[in-house]
């Protein structure tokens, strides 16, 4: 008895969650503030760079990043050990927090609307809930999976990363209601779709490539 196996489109996806942001450091809201890295971040990308090049040493990537200054930043340090321009793609981006943006993290916490119970909730009015995040990264993720890239960089936030791999598991948007998987600033993430479809994350958020150990 004969077995049919579908092949599917390989992919080697990297994920990096930025580094050490000025928002680390000051107490204020990241979302679509257009915080840059510190000092200590740029180092950071530099070793998650070399670290990556050391160990992918004759792989060919594509680079998305989102367009803020902290991931962008990060994206290109990249890029230059990769030799390859980095893409700007909106879907990326951390989730807006309406009215918050441009506030400290006492003032959210102060003057919150309303309580996140589930994923269409949000805490401003104004704001994205988790659900329009995934709404935004959906088609973005659709076209990474049916493209024709096999080595892919993608450079983002805590949030959307979370929602990125959530989706990445082939996990309903209801799933975000009752789990999460939430990397760290700065943690390298390694996830692959072999060709006969299986999804695979075979390390998350792995925070030793911030350091310096490249050979």
């Amino acid at each position: 008895m004969s077995t049919h196996i579908r092949m599917f489109q390989k992919k080697n996806i990297i994920t990096i969650q930025h580094p050490e942001s000025v928002h680390h450091t000051n107490g204020m809201i990241g979302s679509w503030n257009d915080w840059p890295l510190t000092e200590k971040g740029i180092q950071q990308a530099e070793n998650i760079a070399a670290n990556l090049k050391s160990e992918f040493r004759d792989t060919k990537f594509s680079v998305y990043t989102s367009p803020l200054s902290r991931t962008s930043q990060t994206a290109d340090i990249i890029g230059k050990q990769f030799n390859v321009v980095p893409q700007s793609a909106t879907a990326l981006k951390e989730r807006y927090l309406g009215r918050a943006v441009g506030q400290s993290v006492q003032w959210l916490k102060d003057n919150i609307e309303a309580e996140e119970r589930s994923i269409y909730d949000k805490c401003f009015s104004d704001a994205e809930s988790r659900f329009d995040v995934w709404q935004r990264m959906i088609p973005f993720y659709e076209t990474i999976i049916s493209g024709n890239e096999e080595n892919i960089i993608l450079v983002s936030h805590g949030d959307s990363l979370s929602i990125f791999n959530v989706m990445w598991l082939g996990l309903p948007v209801e799933s975000l209601q009752t789990m999460d998987l939430y990397g760290v600033s700065g943690g390298v993430s390694f996830l692959y779709h072999t060709a006969a479809g299986k999804r695979v994350i075979r390390m998350m958020s792995d925070t030793s490539y911030y350091k310096n150990k490249a050979i």
